[in-house]
């Protein structure tokens, strides 16, 4: 045996076609992922809904036994702000909100998607934060905080969001595209996250007449509470 065939895996004509082939495989492997990320992350598809499906519904989060994690869940009609948007006006006012914090530089500081710095909380889920308070009160608790951020009594300690100077327009249409974010199908992240409670309050008990004590009936006695409104 010669030594040229016994090295045949090492001479430069090989490898120069194993490059080849490599490179070209590889190229072709990229085209399919590229296009297969676009439907991926295109919204109006199954990972990414369509905005005004997002702002127009309650987003839930709920645990999949299948999956083994948390995943959104878009829930009954409940338009964000009271108003319930076409998918133009949706798609503008979610663009709006991201272009917001793309210009106040919000990831020099948060992270959306586990991407940006982690000095202050990942935003992915905010929508959902707990912190909020009730469900009611979180449209203009966030349009309230992201205006005049220092007057929050949860940002008078530690790390503070400064006052951006947003606009009330800015603020809502950030709300709206941190809505639509928590919309998204993030395979479980982030994990070990509890949701805002959203149930809906149960109706008010209809009044029953109770029997008068003699007490009351000679005026001694506690007044009713007044009922509520």
């Amino acid at each position: 045996m010669s030594q040229t065939q016994a090295l045949w895996w090492a001479s430069e004509s090989f490898w120069r076609k194993t490059a080849i082939w490599v490179t070209a495989g590889s190229f072709v492997v990229l085209i399919f992922l590229t296009f297969d990320t676009v439907k991926q992350i295109t919204a109006g598809t199954k990972r990414v809904p369509a905005y005004a499906n997002a702002l127009n519904h309650r987003i839930d989060y709920v645990f999949d036994e299948k999956r083994n994690f948390q995943v959104p869940v878009i829930g009954p009609e409940e338009p964000l702000f009271g108003k319930k948007l076409t998918e133009a006006e949706a798609e503008a006012l979610v663009s709006h909100g991201k272009l917001t914090t793309q210009a106040k530089n919000c990831m020099g500081c948060h992270t959306l998607l586990g991407n940006g710095s982690y000095y202050a909380p990942d935003l992915t889920k905010a929508w959902l934060d707990p912190s909020w308070g009730s469900k009611e009160a979180r449209e203009q608790s966030m349009v309230d905080f992201l205006m005049n951020p220092q007057l929050a009594a949860h940002n008078a300690l530690g790390r503070k969001m400064p006052n951006l100077k947003i606009t009330e327009s800015e603020a809502r249409a950030t709300v709206a595209f941190l809505k639509w974010m928590s919309s998204i199908d993030t395979n479980g992240f982030p994990t070990n996250f509890k949701p805002i409670d959203q149930a809906d309050a149960p109706a008010p008990a209809a009044p029953v007449a109770e029997p008068v004590a003699p007490a009351a009936e000679a005026g001694v006695g506690i007044s009713p509470a007044p009922a509520q409104q």
